[in-house]
């Protein structure tokens, strides 16, 4: 009799011990003669030397499908332990499978052209109107990569800048007070990261989410690095993040130039950098139409509205003054 410790490290023990420990007691049951117990990322069996390494074996190629997928149903259990490999879910066009196993992929084909301009280009730019998917498919491009062992980190960060609104000064430490400001990125990286392993990731500085003004003298090395709403960073923001890129890493910049939220006299970072760096190799450049918005139908039918509005003398006299 050997006792074997099998270490769970690129998988979310909660998905993959399933509820209440369902998956842990059909893997018991499927194993009679041996015993078994679970402690967080540790599972310990004892039994035979060759009973135990094969247990071993089908725990590992169980994780690898966890971690793939995001999910472990009961028949993949019962038929990697019986020794028939699971059936592989379709990939095509899938980037990952996010929590519960949903696939995320690009759904049009701009979203599509993104994902294939990320894996030619360091630098990536991703540019359009609200609800087109820009923070959503880069996180998962972040997610995938990190899942890949591409990279060791993922470094997200957006301007703290306000939509027209004065916040004053928020309550409670420092990550309260720029929580905020970072929440989308939050929302997009809950759906495709099981929560106990996504602050796994967090404490551990694996996955960071920081304002913009915290990448000053940092070196990104072997990361991807996501920035989110760049059309509200000035010319110097944006060229100091630009400028952090390190050795084995790729940038994705996003924004949408229709929604400025800087001072009428600052010029946006964003427009002044696709003009700098036009023609630039290992730059590429996605931009996303109405017809990408992958949001409420509604919010097309607003973003058309907008475009298709032209002010009267009027309606610019009645606008109040800008501080």
């Amino acid at each position: 009799m050997i006792e074997r410790h099998i270490i769970l490290d690129q998988v979310d023990p909660v998905t993959f011990y399933g509820v209440n420990n369902s998956n842990l007691h059909l893997i018991r049951n499927l194993h009679p003669k041996m015993r078994m117990a679970a402690r967080g990322s540790v599972i310990t069996v004892i039994g035979d030397e060759q009973e135990t390494a094969t247990l071993e074996k089908h725990i590992h190629e169980l994780a690898d499908y966890c971690s793939r997928y995001n999910k472990l149903p009961e028949d993949v259990i019962i038929d990697t332990i019986k020794g028939t490999p699971p059936k592989q879910l379709k990939m095509d066009d899938v980037i990952i499978y996010g929590v519960n196993g949903k696939p995320i992929q690009g759904r049009t084909p701009n979203q599509q052209l993104l994902v294939k301009t990320f894996g030619e280009n360091d630098l990536t730019f991703a540019l359009g109107p609200a609800g087109t998917g820009k923070t959503y498919l880069a996180v998962a491009l972040a997610v995938r990569a990190l899942k890949n062992r591409e990279v060791r980190k993922i470094i997200l960060s957006r301007p703290a800048v306000e939509a027209g609104e004065k916040l004053g000064f928020l309550p409670g430490d420092m990550k309260d007070k720029i929580d905020p400001y970072l929440h989308p990125l939050y929302d997009a990286l809950e759906d495709m990261i099981p929560t106990a392993k996504l602050k796994e990731y967090m404490d551990s500085n694996v996955i960071q989410i920081a304002p913009l003004a915290f990448m000053r003298g940092r070196t990104l090395n072997d990361a991807i690095i996501v920035l989110d709403e760049a059309q509200n960073t000035t010319t110097h923001q944006i060229k100091m993040f630009l400028t952090r890129l390190g050795m084995g890493s790729k940038m994705i910049i996003t924004g949408d130039t229709t929604q400025i939220d800087l001072p009428r006299s600052t010029q946006s970072g964003l427009i002044h950098a696709l003009h700098v760096l036009q023609g630039v190799k290992g730059i590429g450049q996605v931009k996303f139409g109405k017809k990408d918005i992958v949001r409420h139908q509604l919010v097309q039918r607003i973003v058309e509205a907008y475009e298709r509005y032209q002010p009267t003398v009027a309606d610019v006299s009645a606008l109040p003054d800008t501080p």
